[in-house]
């Protein structure tokens, strides 16, 4: 099982900010589970639309698409942040 948390326009597509989950499989990776994860509803798929957009953080560290994820870890999606 791994802690899903999403913000900002993710969280409001998918309805919810936090959810745990059981992959197909652990582990995988961040494209892996970009692959899956619109398979669990349409929020979910309405948000991986535009994944090319989203920025993933495992354990509070920013992912690459091969970064690997495993069971009990945390993976955070979320928009680009911009700041000043």
């Amino acid at each position: 099982m791994i802690r899903l948390l999403y913000f900002a326009w993710v969280r409001a597509q998918i309805g919810i900010d936090e959810e745990r989950q059981t992959p197909p499989k652990t582990p995988l990776t961040v494209a892996e589970m970009l692959d899956w994860l619109p398979t669990l509803s349409d929020g979910h798929a309405l948000a991986m639309e535009q994944r090319e957009r989203l920025r993933v953080a495992v354990n509070q560290e920013f992912a690459e698409l091969d970064t690997v994820i495993n069971a009990g870890d945390e993976v955070a999606v979320f928009p680009p942040v911009t700041g000043g």
